[in-house]
C-alpha cells in the first residue's frame, strides 16, 4: 500500500492555470498532488556570445525553492549560494525544454524560464519540466501573435514525471514519503509523440533488474501521456 493510498500506476492529482502573473510573456502555476510550481518564461532580443550571428536562437532555465517549500526552512540561495543540486536540476531543465524547440525558427532570442517552487512534496523537477512548457508555449504563441516569428518554434510537447521502486513495487509519480525511502528512483523526460529526452535511474539502497527498468519505463510513458493531455488542456 502506497502512503497516499493511490494505486501503484496512480498520478496525483494534476491542475495547470496560466496567466498568474502580469508581466511575464507565458506563466502558470503546476500542481502535482502537494507539489507546487510556479512558472514563468521572458523573451529577449538577444542570445549568448556563442549563438550571435548564427540565426539560432537559445531557450535556458532558472529554477529555485522558496525558504519554505518544505517543512524545515531553507536558506535562500542568494545569501547561501547556489547549490550543486539547483545547477543540475537546472541544466536538466532548460536541455528538456530545448528539445521541443527548433531553434532556427526562434530566430536569435532567448526565452528564460523561471521554476520557482513554492510548495515541496516530491517530483519538483519533473513538475518544472512539465510547467515550464506550458510558460514556454504561452510565450511562442506571443511571438507568434506578434509576427516576431514566422513559423512555430514549438515543435513538440516536453514533460517528465518520476518512477521507482517503493516497497518492493513500481509506482508512478513519487511522492516524498516513497521518494525518500525508494529502494530506486528515476525521473524520465519525454516528448509528446513518446521519443525520449532523458532518463535519471539510480539504485537508493537496491538494485533493479532489467525488467524492472523496462516496466517503469511503461509507467513513465502512462504518466507523461497524462500529463501532455492536462498541458493541452492548459493552453487551449
Amino acid at each position: 500500500m502506497r502512503p497516499s493510498g493511490r494505486d501503484l500506476s496512480d498520478m496525483r492529482p494534476i491542475s495547470i492555470e496560466v496567466g498568474v502573473t502580469k508581466h511575464a510573456e507565458g506563466s502558470c502555476m503546476i500542481k502535482c498532488g502537494d507539489t507546487h510550481v510556479l512558472c514563468t518564461a521572458t523573451i529577449e532580443e538577444r542570445v549568448p556570445p556563442f549563438l550571435k550571428n548564427t540565426g539560432l536562437g537559445w531557450v535556458t532555465a532558472e529554477y529555485g525553492m522558496l525558504p519554505r517549500a518544505t517543512n524545515t526552512r531553507m536558506r535562500r540561495e542568494a545569501k547561501a549560494g547556489v547549490s550543486g543540486r539547483t545547477q543540475e536540476i537546472q541544466r536538466l531543465i532548460g536541455r528538456s525544454l530545448r528539445a521541443g524547440v527548433d531553434r532556427a525558427a526562434l530566430g536569435e532570442k532567448q526565452i528564460t524560464v523561471d521554476c520557482d517552487v513554492i510548495q515541496a512534496d516530491g517530483g519538483t523537477r519533473c513538475a518544472a519540466i512539465t510547467g515550464g512548457w506550458v510558460a514556454l508555449r504561452l510565450a511562442a504563441n506571443k511571438l507568434l501573435k506578434a509576427g516576431l516569428v514566422t513559423s512555430d518554434p514549438i515543435v513538440d510537447h516536453v514533460a517528465a514525471i518520476s518512477a521507482g521502486i517503493y516497497a518492493g513495487q513500481p509506482v508512478l509519480d513519487l511522492d516524498y514519503p516513497e521518494d525518500s525511502a525508494a529502494g530506486m528512483d528515476g525521473n524520465f523526460v519525454l516528448t509528446g509523440r513518446g521519443r525520449l529526452i532523458e532518463v535519471q535511474m539510480s539504485a537508493e539502497g537496491a538494485t533493479f533488474s532489467r525488467d524492472e527498468m523496462n516496466t517503469l519505463m511503461d509507467l513513465a510513458e502512462k504518466g507523461v501521456a497524462e500529463l501532455v493531455a492536462a498541458q493541452k488542456t492548459a493552453v487551449e
